[in-house]
């Protein structure tokens, strides 16, 4: 008889009830505690979930229910010390939103916390078990578009909500092979003093080992795509080769020419209710099986974030940066320092209004 998971989630906002509801439908799961520091959400929570045990101190409350999985659903500034508690608390396996981190100083310190206890961890870059991100994978993993030689996505969304997942995915199109050098720049401090601080508009090119090149563009700047309407859902990642491409939009499918095969397309549409089931069934199945790794497991979700914060680095300081990043510094302090106070441009006009450009 295969195991139950026992589970502790920490932050009931919108993504940690994504998270609650779906470990709660999976009978592999029993959400046993919840955790928020604002009561009447927690209150609210409690009464959708069976009405788990509640606290706003997520160290108490996991130290006392000692789960096997510890999921964390905060801003970004509480990665280390969520990370520690969930360590302290025992649990096999530690689940958090990306980004990994915002910092070099801070990845190194996860990263080397992780490697010491030896617990699982996964990051949750979900949108990859769409239907049309999954497409455009296997289009690129037949030989379709030749021997493919960049990568590259794009997203309006500024960069510590977006470009992790840009960088994530187009990775897993390549195989996750790491890179060996970046180079970028960046425009605009409006949002530097967002919970989720990022320039305005971030752009950069990243060198892959085997040969591959990243294009990326993140933030006010970025171009529209406009054939996706929701403007969170206006995200482009794909792979070009020697005999096509293949490409995925967040909210508008995916398309594709190829030497054999022409033009193609199809729907797809990123969906919570979709992508989350199988991203939380992966843990079970890796709690199982050793062999089993998580497709969201934290060593890939690193490659990724040391590129996003090399790209800062680069951005800040000039020239380009030599990758794996060997010293941890602080790049939200070097982009705040560095980055032009002046007014970012956009790209087109709805960008303007979510700048606040008016």
């Amino acid at each position: 008889m295969s195991n139950t998971y026992r589970v502790v989630i920490v932050g009931m906002g919108k993504r940690g009830m994504h998270h609650a509801t779906t470990f709660n439908a999976n009978p592999r799961f029993q959400v046993v505690g919840i955790c928020d520091i604002d009561q009447p959400r927690l209150d609210a929570a409690a009464a959708k979930l069976g009405h788990p045990r509640t606290s706003t101190d997520a160290a108490a409350l996991a130290k006392e229910l000692r789960p096997d999985v510890f999921c964390f659903c905060t801003l970004p500034n509480l990665r280390t010390p969520m990370i520690k508690i969930g360590i302290d608390s025992g649990a096999k396996l530690i689940a958090f939103e990306k980004p990994v981190a915002l910092t070099s100083a801070e990845l190194f310190t996860i990263r080397d916390l992780l490697q010491r206890s030896r617990v699982k961890a996964v990051v949750s870059h979900q949108h990859r078990y769409g239907a049309h991100y999954r497409k455009v994978k296997e289009i690129v993993e037949s030989g379709a578009l030749g021997r493919v030689h960049t990568v590259y996505g794009a997203a309006t969304g500024w960069m510590t909500h977006m470009l992790s997942h840009l960088i994530d995915y187009t990775c897993w199109y390549n195989g996750y092979v790491p890179g060996t050098w970046v180079m970028a720049q960046a425009a605009g401090r409006a949002k530097l003093a967002d919970n989720h601080p990022s320039p305005d508009y971030i752009a950069g090119f990243v060198q892959f080992a085997n040969g591959v090149r990243g294009i990326y563009e993140c933030g006010a700047g970025a171009p529209d795509q406009p054939d996706v309407p929701r403007w969170w859902g206006k995200n482009r990642m794909g792979a070009q080769g020697t005999e096509g491409f293949a490409e995925v939009l967040t909210n508008g499918g995916w398309r594709a020419v190829t030497k054999s095969g022409g033009y193609q397309s199809g729907e797809g549409v990123m969906n919570y209710d979709g992508d989350m089931p199988p991203y939380i069934q992966e843990m079970a199945d890796w709690l199982d099986d050793e062999k089993k790794v998580h497709t969201c497991n934290f060593d890939h979700a690193s490659i990724g974030a040391e590129i996003m914060l090399a790209l800062q680095r680069s951005a800040a300081e000039g020239g380009q940066v030599a990758l794996p990043l060997t010293q941890g510094v602080d790049e939200q302090a070097l982009l705040k320092a560095k980055v032009p106070d002046r007014p970012v441009l956009v790209s087109f006009d709805q960008n303007r209004k979510e700048f606040g450009l008016g």
